[in-house]
């Protein structure tokens, strides 16, 4: 099993499995593009592009920290199912400008351990069911405004991200059975 959006193993899914990998790989402080695109299977020049569009702040002595490896995984993992215009404005939606981190209501890393949450809690398709399970996770990391708009979020990302996981099946079978 691998961590949503990243190549990076894992016994299970969840926040503190996440946090104790995310942890691992950041023990040594920030990571380099060239450990970005390895641990997400992302080309060079999508980061940079990410990057010079103001999507993801820009690295400090070309290193990455956990926020910004979130923001690119979440980016990257929701990118097949929704426009980069969609993600980002549902990123917007929480975070206000994507450059200032200044006025982020829920850190990156916090929105991505809080989907893994999520991810673990359900599998189901029922709207309530999965709005449910987003509110409970959203309600164990913050509080108030900020509470309800990551319920709303990680709600739209669990969607947005099983329909990217169908997609890529649907490519894996097309080409397995129709060649």
């Amino acid at each position: 099993m691998k961590l949503p959006g990243t190549d990076i193993e894992c016994k299970q899914l969840g926040r503190a499995e996440a946090e104790a990998m995310l942890g691992g790989i950041f023990a040594g402080g920030g990571l380099v593009l060239s450990q970005i695109a390895a641990l997400t299977g992302m080309e060079l020049y999508s980061v940079q592009n990410w990057v010079r569009r103001g999507f993801v702040s820009p690295p400090v002595r070309k290193k990455y920290s956990p926020r910004q490896f979130c923001r690119l995984v979440i980016i990257n993992m929701l990118k097949d199912s929704m426009s980069i215009g969609e993600v980002t404005g549902l990123l917007t939606y929480i975070n206000g400008d994507l450059s200032d981190e200044g006025d982020d209501m829920v850190c990156d890393d916090l929105i991505y351990l809080g989907f893994t949450d999520l991810i673990s809690a359900t599998q189901s398709e029922d709207e309530d069911a999965v709005k449910e399970a987003a509110e409970k996770v959203a309600a164990e990391i913050t509080e108030g405004e900020a509470e309800k708009r990551l319920g709303e979020v990680l709600t739209v990302m669990y969607f947005a991200y099983r329909a990217s996981l169908l997609v890529k099946k649907n490519g894996e079978l097309m080409h397995k059975y129709i060649k």
